[in-house]
């Protein structure tokens, strides 16, 4: 299992979310995810992005700074 970062600090909607699934289409499954943002949208597109693609959002916090998702690729 390996661990990937993410940093899409500055990237405006939709890019991170775009930019989220491509990175999780060439992740094996059981990869982990970490996605930094600073786009505000990004709590609202990344979840439904994972629901779409059957991934699992393991956490999500924010900070005055940025918001870090840490994603698990699914089977």
């Amino acid at each position: 299992m390996a661990l990937t970062l993410l940093d899409l600090s500055g990237f405006k909607c939709p890019l991170p979310a775009l930019k989220t699934r491509k990175a999780l289409k060439g992740l094996a499954p059981g990869d982990q995810l970490e996605v930094q943002c600073t786009d505000p949208l990004a709590v609202i597109d990344i979840p439904n992005l994972i629901r779409e693609t059957g991934d699992h959002l393991l956490s999500q916090a924010q900070n005055d700074r940025r918001i870090i998702f840490l994603i698990a690729k699914g089977p």
